[in-house]
């Protein structure tokens, strides 16, 4: 072997300027962040009906992106020693030593006062207090509360998700209307039933964690009936938006074959339970589909 040569553990964290970022981009959860950009924009055009302003959209998601990735990254940051544990979500920064828990803290912090300082200043206060609201409500309630001690954390949690379709309307019209709250509901009921078929999945991962998912505290069988009961009440709300005179013939429509695709699947899953991932796949097409709705029939 020559005397220059460097012997190097394939196994070791990398280390760099660019794996840094790369860390701290992954504590944004940058994938979740997409559930924003879904919502948030169609709730902007419906509350416009119309195109609200390019500068205004990138003004809301700027802000939004800021205090979403800062509720991830904190989330984390409390979840260090749970993420550990559990097989999904052991190779994300804090569990592989990439970055310090205190540093993580203070960038999530950071990121969070950022969001709202933007959004404050760019858009208006309302804007700027909802999207703290969920912030604080996802990191206390949820984080540091709920998601340890009731198997209902992902139902009370899930308003946090919500939160964004608020925060759109709110930035085009100072308000929050009748029709945001069903934008908020439509996100809240989805909620549970797309993360319970994760929890299924990742039942053990969970029980080692000795986290309260519904699958782990009563088993699979009945969080499937939990899951066609919300999905249920999830097609209602989507319904429940054409009463608002805000939606019209295309909306109403593309819900109604989405609502009875949804009801399908929530009944194909409670027979086919080990196909979990793919009704969780599924259930993001379908909003993103329902959302996208909105948006053409805003724009129409």
């Amino acid at each position: 072997m020559s005397p220059d040569a460097t012997i190097t553990d394939p196994r070791a964290t990398p280390v760099g300027a660019a794996a840094t970022v790369r860390a701290y981009v992954e504590l944004t959860k940058p994938r979740i962040i997409e559930l924003l950009l879904t919502t948030t924009v169609p709730a902007m055009i419906l509350a416009a009906q119309g195109w609200p302003g390019t500068w205004l959209v990138l003004a809301t998601l700027i802000g939004g992106t800021l205090s979403a990735g800062g509720a991830n990254t904190i989330n984390q940051v409390v979840d260090a020693d749970i993420d550990r544990i559990m097989n999904r979500t052991k190779a994300r920064p804090l569990p592989t030593s990439r970055i310090a828990p205190s540093r993580a803290l203070w960038f999530g912090s950071v990121l969070g006062a950022a969001g709202f300082l933007w959004l404050w200043i760019t858009v208006n206060m309302l804007a700027a207090a909802l999207t703290t609201a969920g912030l604080l409500f996802y990191v206390f309630a949820y984080t540091l509360y709920l998601k340890r001690s009731s198997a209902q954390n992902i139902v009370v949690g899930g308003a946090a998700g919500a939160v964004p379709a608020l925060v759109g309307w709110a930035a085009v019209t100072g308000s929050v209307d009748l029709a945001a709250w069903v934008l908020f509901a439509i996100i809240f009921f989805w909620t549970p039933p797309h993360f319970w078929a994760l929890a299924i999945k990742y039942r053990e991962d969970y029980a080692a964690a000795a986290v309260p998912m519904l699958p782990t505290v009563i088993g699979t069988e009945r969080t499937l009936d939990h899951i066609v009961a919300y999905s249920s009440v999830l097609v209602g709300a989507s319904l429940l938006l054409i009463a608002t005179g805000t939606v019209g013939l295309l909306y109403s429509v593309v819900a109604t074959v989405l609502g009875v695709a949804a009801l399908a699947a929530s009944l194909w899953l409670r027979s086919n339970p080990d196909q979990a991932i793919r009704y969780f796949v599924a259930s993001n097409l379908y909003l993103a589909v329902l959302f996208a709705a909105m948006a053409l029939d805003g724009l129409l």
